[in-house]
């Protein structure tokens, strides 16, 4: 059984930072063969993709956006993905959920993504 587990959310004003962080772990899991991602989701709305990074962290992506606020980074030592989070805007407001995909590219789509954590809110206020 593969769990993911974030922490890191929490409450900032805009402007700010915050650096969520998923841990991955299953017997049968091996890390580094997943390619990570994050994505958020709003009340009434539909999940939406954040950032993903390749199975060896060479390859990133980002939605528009996030772009040049967020960055992901993995360690595969430890089994973690990160999110670092800068410029916060209260529109970033949302639980934030990590995913494990075993494709080999790195995916945006949430269909792709086989393996979801329960989620860390984060929210910025004005």
């Amino acid at each position: 059984q593969v769990q993911l587990v974030e922490s890191g959310g929490g409450l900032v004003q805009a402007g700010g930072s915050l650096r969520l962080s998923c841990a991955a772990s299953g017997r049968t899991f091996i890390f580094s063969s997943y390619v990570m991602g994050w994505f958020r989701q709003t009340p009434g709305k539909a999940r939406e993709f954040v950032a993903a990074i390749s199975r060896s962290g060479g390859s990133t992506s980002y939605a528009d956006s996030v772009k040049g606020r967020f960055t992901i980074s993995r360690d595969n030592a430890k089994n973690t993905v990160d999110l670092q989070m800068n410029s916060l805007k209260p529109d970033d407001t949302a639980v934030y959920y990590c995913a494990a995909d075993s494709s080999r590219v790195v995916e945006t789509l949430e269909y792709l993504y086989e393996y979801w954590g329960q989620g860390t809110q984060v929210t910025v206020s004005s």
